[in-house]
């Protein structure tokens, strides 16, 4: 298994797919659409991270660094290779690649129906602000 930075044309569709199939915790949403992954691809394409085994990806995550903060987005780990450091592997890589750019602190968000990746994230140095609440708004 190797860790890698997406490539949009070769990766696009089995990096759908696995979100896809996915039986919680990532939701596809207008932004993964192949148009805005190109987009995110645009701004830090050193920020989307593939792992791959024998051709095929099996993990994926991405990050957002504004200058200021940083955020990840789609964690997910095939079925078949959960509970062997895929996830980790890609996390340690995600969150070494932020502090290169000078980011001091990264959110995510976890739905609140995922204990799973809760328990995973506080494994892992995370933690909970349970004091604050999230807000969205649909600009387009």
């Amino acid at each position: 298994m190797h860790i890698r930075e997406l490539r949009f044309l070769d990766d696009y569709s089995q990096v759908q797919n696995l979100w896809a199939s996915m039986d919680k915790g990532v939701r596809l949403g207008r932004s993964d659409t192949p148009e805005e992954i190109q987009k995110k691809l645009a701004r830090d394409p050193d920020l989307f991270l593939v792992a791959e085994e024998d051709g095929q990806i099996i993990g994926t995550v991405i990050a957002g660094y504004d200058g200021r903060r940083g955020l990840l987005y789609h964690l997910a780990v095939a079925a078949t290779f959960r509970g062997r450091g895929v996830g980790t592997q890609l996390m340690d890589e995600i969150e070494s690649r932020l502090r290169s750019k000078g980011c001091l602190r990264c959110y995510l968000m976890v739905l609140a129906d995922n204990d799973e990746a809760m328990r995973y994230y506080e494994k892992h140095g995370w933690e909970n602000m349970d004091h604050v609440l999230t807000y969205a708004k649909n600009l387009a």
